[in-house]
């Protein structure tokens, strides 16, 4: 490294003392040196430190240069846009260095980017500003009037805070007829006077004598102090006091309690009586000492009375006298070593501190540049710099007393967002002392996630025949991002279902994230909704994750019971027949019913409403089986009509009734006996038809017969398109235990219909098929032609699967059908 030293004396410049230097601290880059009268005024100039250090004005301006001193007051200021170095407060050199020569201050330049350490050293010149002054304004001396002629007498010095020429050079002493002044130089540099008999004294003709004591420095102008000396003159006392030390050393703790021993002088005197009494005092404690040292008159101890501090003063150098009763005296030197103990703590000082920063900065990234000193010295001021455990961070020393933090691991905000990092400085003294700064660091934020749903799958129910723009369910998606980065928007992805796309179902809002329906569902048209909803936060670029929302239609009860047998048409009427030899439970028929709805609504339950004979029958709850609930007796009338309501289990019920009609009989022509009465409530009466035609016969006998004619070839017809057209009751075939085995309501049950026709639909009207022990008898009410009679016997209609054929002027038609048991 390369130093500069320059030395600058009221306001002009001199050749410089020396140019070129090795500098074993590597940390600093350079130094300079400048030399300044004290008490300038403020914005003087003090040197141009651009141009010696041989730095531009732009970089002193780019890289913030700045002055750091180590103390409290800064005398001098930077002016970066001129590179000059200027005083900011005015100098006393006695205050600043006291009588220490030379005297000068230091501090140091910094310059970041890169970081770049200058010291400077400013000397501060005396110029003769204090006059010499004397502690007390008189002395009284008291001197035996036997006193030898050379007799010194010791005298307080004045005190001049200049120094060098400014200083008290001479003392003066008038009048000296009796006593002539001398002045002695101490091995220290310091200077003290003493008076010398250069003639006896005669109480007798002068008993005591007044003298002016003047002292002097070499200043430009001189300055001058005076003090007036009363001498009295006093009876023999031919001895004077002797120390046992002509100097003495000792050590003194630094901070010592009030009170602290130090040392203990002592001096003796040959005399006898009062002349042999001894008081001692300090003889120059121009320093301020007086506040921080005393000595005890009679004992000779010094102790501690004020604050020792190292950093002050690391020695004190006083003189001590003793005097006896008669004035004589004699003097010694005090040393006193400062020992520096560990009492002052690190000071840290921010140079340039960042904050916030972002979570992506790279891996040593620069935080700030603290300073860290402290006042002691040796070990005392031997300092160490450490940041808390567990953070992202650390701290290294790049110069002397300069340290720098840096990041030393991946930043996350959103798992840490701000931190306080606490720098603890510690010295090397014993016990250490240290001190702390904490640094509150905040981290920015980068859109560094993607939107996260609370669930994996949101799924949802919704009754069907929903009003347009139901609320359904809210989607939400949380970003640990903050700002405009965790700003989240809902999106519905584009898909189709069944055909048509899904804004056509549903709608998102894009703000709150509620789900809306788009229409009213319909249960049995569709059961279930799958779609897909995208979040984006706002971030660039933005981020986004996607969520499946399943939408599951609730079914109502919005579908009454269907029956589908006995099958209710106007056009035919079908009847069960119950044989009166059926016993207890015999099944007459059964009533089968579905609901398009689903689960609860399609529990279906039968009852018997009304009844010809509720004595006689009863309905199965669950099945809709009719059966009888006693035996059959020939009491029982031979049609029993009976009213069934089928309801579902839905809130509120929907319900369905149907008539079943029975016929009670052992025969097929014990049927027909009632049938005209059964189908036609006596609609139609043979009997007076029958009458009619033998009364008109005569007359209208061609008349009916073509009416009968005409009649029959149309019913004929009418029956041929009938067949054609499925008009014949359908009668299901039901497997035992049926269950619903193919999806939710009763619709999807599976049934087996047996239809039974005649061989020759065109000559006959029907075909009876005889399977398993139950009869069903079918009336049409609309044949309008007279049964003649019937093509078989009972006995036919016992033989198995022997079909009984009926001419097609019938007025009923039997079918049978079995039911499994």
């Amino acid at each position: 490294m390369v130093g500069f030293n320059w030395t600058r004396y009221s306001g002009e410049w001199k050749v410089p003392l020396f140019l070129l230097f090795l500098n074993a601290l590597h940390s600093v880059t350079g130094q300079a040196r400048y030399s300044i009268p004290e008490e300038q005024a403020e914005g003087s100039l003090v040197g141009n430190i651009g141009r010696d250090l041989g730095l531009d004005v732009e970089r002193l301006m780019k890289g913030k240069a700045r002055i750091i001193t180590k103390g409290g007051r800064q005398y001098v200021e930077l002016n970066r846009d001129k590179g000059t170095l200027v005083i900011k407060e005015r100098i006393d050199r006695e205050e600043l260095c006291g009588q220490t020569t030379p005297c000068s201050f230091s501090f140091e330049l910094i310059i970041e980017n890169p970081i770049q350490l200058y010291r400077v050293t400013v000397e501060v010149i005396d110029i003769n500003d204090n006059s010499p002054a004397f502690p007390k304004d008189e002395i009284h001396l008291k001197i035996v009037e036997s006193a030898a002629l050379g007799t010194r007498f010791s005298l307080e010095g004045a005190d001049d805070p200049d120094v060098g020429l400014n200083n008290i050079q001479k003392y003066t002493l008038k009048p000296s007829d009796h006593l002539k002044l001398e002045m002695h130089s101490q091995p220290d540099g310091g200077k003290f006077i003493e008076m010398v008999l250069q003639k006896p004294l005669d109480r007798e003709k002068e008993e005591s004598h007044s003298l002016v004591l003047v002292a002097s420095d070499g200043g430009e102008p001189r300055r001058s102090g005076t003090v007036r000396i009363h001498i009295t003159v006093l009876d023999v006392n031919d001895n004077a006091p002797v120390f046992n030390q002509s100097i003495y050393k000792t050590t003194v703790m630094e901070n010592a309690p009030r009170g602290t021993y130090v040392t203990t002088v002592n001096a003796s005197d040959a005399d006898f009586g009062t002349n042999s009494l001894i008081s001692y005092y300090f003889s120059d404690l121009n320093g301020g000492l007086t506040d921080i040292l005393s000595v005890n008159e009679n004992t000779g101890v010094i102790l501690v009375t004020g604050v020792i501090d190292y950093e002050k003063d690391k020695k004190y150098e006083l003189r001590i006298e003793a005097k006896d009763q008669g004035g004589l005296t004699d003097s010694s030197k005090i040393i006193i070593e400062v020992i520096d103990v560990n009492d002052n703590a690190p000071m840290i000082s921010v140079m340039s501190f960042t904050s916030p920063i972002s979570e992506d900065s790279a891996l040593g990234t620069t935080l700030g540049i603290i300073n860290v000193k402290d006042l002691d010295s040796g070990e005392n001021g031997q300092v160490s710099c450490v940041i808390n455990q567990n953070s992202p961070f650390k701290i290294k020393s790049n110069l002397r007393n300069y340290y720098t933090l840096v990041t030393d691991a991946v930043l996350d905000r959103e798992t840490v967002s701000d931190y306080n990092i606490t720098v603890v400085a510690t010295d090397a003294g014993s016990p250490p002392l240290s001190s702390m700064r904490t640094f509150h660091l905040k981290i920015s934020d980068v859109n560094d996630n993607v939107p996260v749903f609370e669930r994996s799958v949101y799924s949802a129910f919704i009754g069907e025949n929903n009003s347009p723009g139901a609320n359904v369910l809210t989607v939400k998606a949380e970003d640990p991002d903050e700002t405009q980065n965790a700003r989240i928007s809902y999106i519905l992805e584009e898909s189709n279902i069944g055909g048509s796309p899904v804004s056509a179902y549903v709608s998102v809002n894009a703000e709150t994230g509620v789900i809306h329906a788009g229409r009213s569902f319909d249960y049995e048209q569709i059961k279930q909704l799958s779609f897909v909803v995208k979040a984006q936060d706002g971030g660039s670029p933005p981020l986004c994750s996607n969520v499946t929302v399943i939408l599951l239609i609730q079914d109502q009860n919005d579908n009454a019971p269907q029956v589908l047998y006995p099958v209710q048409s106007g056009g035919s009427l079908v009847a069960e027949m119950v044989p009166r030899s059926a016993d207890v439970g015999y099944l007459v028929t059964k009533v089968v019913a579905v609901d398009g709805d689903s689960g609860q609504n399609a529990w279906l339950s039968y009852k018997l409403q009304k009844s010809t004979d509720r004595a006689l029958f009863e309905v199965g709850l669950q099945n809709g089986e009719i059966r009888t609930i006693r035996q059959v007796t020939d009491k029982d009338a031979v049609k029993q009509r009976l009213t069934v309501i089928v309801e579902d289990n839905g809130q509120p019920s929907r319900s369905a009734t149907v008539n079943v009609n029975v016929v009670v009989a052992d025969s097929f022509p014990e049927v027909l006996s009632e049938f005209t009465d059964f189908t036609h409530d006596k609609e139609y009466n043979d009997n007076l038809t029958f009458y009619l035609v033998l009364a008109l016969a005569v007359v209208s006998f061609l008349f009916i017969t073509c009416v009968v004619v005409i009649i029959s070839v149309k019913i004929y017809r009418w029956r041929q398109s009938r067949l054609y057209h499925s008009s014949l009751p359908v009668i299901p075939y039901y497997p035992p235990r049926y269950s619903d085995t193919l999806g939710s309501g009763t619709l999807p049950h599976v049934y087996n219909y047996e239809v039974c026709r005649t061989t020759d639909s065109r000559r006959s009207d029907c075909k009876f098929g005889r399977a398993g022990s139950q009869n069903i008898l079918i009336m049409d009410p609309s044949s309008t032609g007279t049964m003649q009679r019937l093509q078989s016997e009972k006995s036919i209609l016992d033989e198995p699967d022997s079909p009984i054929e009926v001419s097609s002027h019938c007025r009923g038609v039997f079918h049978k059908t079995c039911y499994d048991a």
